[in-house]
């Protein structure tokens, strides 16, 4: 059931009695976990700042389902990325969410660069990945014709996805299963007690058992107007560039470069888009701003580079300026690796935190619901 900002009620707070769990943030994040966490007989709300869902990090992406490449082993998000691009794949077919399962390659252009692409089939099979393969310039040329390698790391399972048809579907499907959808509705405040916490909106107050914070960039806002751990989040602008008229028939899957050995920025690719775009980008900025989508932005100049060292044929006039998203990281050190949050808050044992989640967290959505649906059965199993 989705309600608009006016059928909330009006602006003079009261008390929603009697609510199991609200989820603050209604990205693909919060939508997966409120549909998972969805029983008969147990109420579930979800908020969501923006008149529509899904408006920030979530259709601000390369829309790229993830094989589990590139975490460490053992980390949650080489975990929840295997189990969720699975789960991901079922959903897009049963719901017919435009998606392909296209592969990616991850090219090496250099001698220096093929060393590297044992390393990352060794961390991919290590996460669980068991159809990658490494294949020569002549596999790629039948693949790729116009992509410049000498070697390429083949991931079959690789696959792109429509981020905003997902949002959607996610949100219908929530709302099937009884979850009350309460868009323009942000979070003010909050308070709790022993037996509950308490939602503050403009509109109302909601008094829940178990609260989810998937609030994406603003997660760290709310963790500590809950009075829960406190974290950081630091946000981390990437920009897009576009190609043009015929040039996008140069590249029909996701190519990536060899990434950096150290950190998560997996560098400056190519992707196909399910509406035939392809993207150039992200580049990587942290900024101090959760907003600024525009400001100092790169020319489309910048991009010429790395598009050619991937797509030789080319050319600057081949290139517009795309979109930027901004992402949610917990850490500040483009050379670290950061892991999901998803935990119940050690201060505010009503509180379970979906948080930090950056890059793989669109294939990994439906696995973190899942994840989060068992800690919130954990939080209302207990008393009352």
């Amino acid at each position: 059931m989705e309600r608009s900002p006016a059928e909330a009620g009006p602006r003079t707070a009261h008390v929603m009695a009697a609510i199991d769990l609200v989820v603050v943030g209604g990205g693909v994040i919060g939508l997966a976990c409120a549909r998972e966490t969805a029983r008969p007989g147990r109420s579930v709300c979800l908020i969501e700042r923006h008149a529509r869902f899904g408006t920030e990090t979530s259709t601000h992406n390369s829309g790229v389902i993830h094989a589990g490449i590139h975490y460490p082993a053992g980390s949650l998000k080489g975990r929840l990325c295997v189990e969720g691009r699975e789960a991901l794949y079922r959903f897009c077919a049963r719901h017919e969410v435009p998606h392909r399962r296209c592969g990616k390659l991850i090219v090496a252009r250099t001698e220096e660069e093929r060393v590297q692409l044992d390393r990352l089939r060794a961390r991919g099979e290590a996460n669980g990945v068991t159809d990658l393969r490494i294949v020569d310039a002549d596999a790629i040329r039948r693949m790729e014709p116009r992509v410049a390698a000498c070697a390429a790391l083949w991931s079959p399972s690789t696959g792109i996805v429509d981020p905003e048809a997902l949002v959607r579907t996610l949100r219908r499907d929530a709302a099937g299963r009884d979850v009350i959808l309460l868009p323009g509705t942000p979070f003010v405040a909050g308070r709790s007690d022993d037996d509950a916490i308490e939602i503050e909106t403009p509109a109302e107050t909601i008094r829940a058992r178990a609260v989810v914070n998937a609030a994406g960039l603003y997660a760290d806002e709310v963790s500590a107007r809950l009075d829960g751990r406190r974290f950081r989040i630091h946000p981390c602008r990437g920009e897009y560039a576009e190609l043009l008229g015929a040039s996008r028939g140069l590249v029909g899957r996701p190519v990536y470069p060899v990434p950096a050995p150290a950190g998560e920025h997996l560098g400056v690719h190519l992707t196909p888009t399910t509406w035939g775009n392809v993207t150039v980008g992200p580049t990587i900025r942290y900024q101090a701003s959760k907003e600024d989508h525009e400001r100092d932005r790169l020319p489309v100049e910048a991009f010429i580079e790395p598009t050619r060292s991937l797509l030789p044929a080319v050319r600057p006039g081949d290139l517009r300026l795309g979109g930027t998203g901004i992402r949610a990281k917990l850490s500040p050190d483009p050379a670290a690796f950061s892991d999901f949050l998803i935990a119940r808050d050690p201060q505010q044992p009503r509180l379970i935190h979906a948080a930090g989640i950056d890059s793989p967290g669109l294939t990994a959505c439906l696995a973190i619901g899942r994840r989060v649906a068992r800690l919130v059965d954990e939080v209302l199993a207990g008393p009352r």
